[in-house]
């Protein structure tokens, strides 16, 4: 048994979108750390921090895309959070014995197929943000295979953090119109869905492995912008098509997101609904 208590969670980037949720959603079992409490890039700092609890979960990253893409400063900073800082948690919760879920992203991918990613296909990053994270993978599970269990998102959207569907209202209230682009399909992925399927991966014993916590199904940044202006009562004719020219970013965006669920069976989990 944890010094802190049975089933015992540790939630490292507490003060974010998914780790807010994560931590409401296993309610009395949850610690949140924020980045105030811990530093990431400090294996001693995690060393200490994260004693005594069953369960390590990483919501921590460092998510700047455009500028991880375009600064070397920021690439670097990025780099101890993602990638080093996987690897000083996973190394704690191997000292400590307690079980490691990572959270990682679609950007280990290419983002130019046109079938859903299996869990195990090849990663090949195309963004300097990708790297970091698919290294953070690497390391965590380099530094405690048996205890870790990666868990890939996308297209997160959720109440306590900024949001795709946040901006898009932001913009109808500002503009007649707005363009979203339709050359980009993913799995817009709410975070109070992924929170849950977290805690019944916990529940299950946190199985090592790699995992898609996607919901299912797939669509446009154009159709989920016409969701959003349908739901919230706005005529969803005001969302226009367009493509990734009318969007040049320092980093690309990928073209297809989609990741497959098919490892969730191997533990008894269903995956996150449509």
């Amino acid at each position: 048994m944890s010094a802190r208590g049975a089933g015992s969670v540790a939630v490292v980037g507490a003060g974010g979108m998914l780790g807010t949720d994560l931590v409401m959603a296993l309610g009395d079992r949850a610690t949140p750390i924020t980045r105030t409490q811990l530093d990431v890039t400090d294996a001693d700092a995690a060393l200490w921090t994260l004693e005594g609890y069953d369960v390590i979960v990483n919501c921590a990253a460092w998510t700047s895309v455009d500028d991880v893409e375009t600064s070397e400063a920021v690439a670097s900073l990025a780099h101890e959070v993602n990638a080093l800082g996987a690897e000083h948690l996973a190394l704690a919760a191997r000292a400590h014995r307690a079980r490691f879920i990572q959270i990682s992203t679609d950007y280990v991918f290419s983002g130019n197929e046109v079938r859903p990613y299996r869990e195990d296909h090849p990663r090949n990053p195309k963004t300097a943000y990708g790297m970091t994270k698919a290294s953070g993978e690497d390391r965590a599970i380099g530094a405690y295979r048996d205890g870790t269990a990666i868990v890939r998102t996308a297209w997160l959207y959720g109440e306590h953090g900024p949001s795709f569907p946040r901006t898009m209202l932001s913009l109808a209230a500002e503009r007649d119109t707005v363009s979203v682009v339709t050359d980009q399909l993913g799995q817009p992925t709410w975070t109070v869905d992924l929170a849950a399927q977290l805690v019944a991966l916990i529940d299950a014993g946190t199985p090592a492995g790699i995992y898609h916590g996607t919901n299912a199904g797939e669509t446009s940044w154009y159709g989920f912008a016409r969701r959003i202006f349908e739901l919230a009562g706005l005529d969803p004719e005001r969302v226009r098509p367009t493509d990734s020219t009318a969007f040049v970013r320092p980093a690309p965006r990928p073209a297809y997101s989609v990741l497959g669920h098919d490892a969730w069976a191997r533990v008894g989990l269903t995956p996150l609904r449509a």
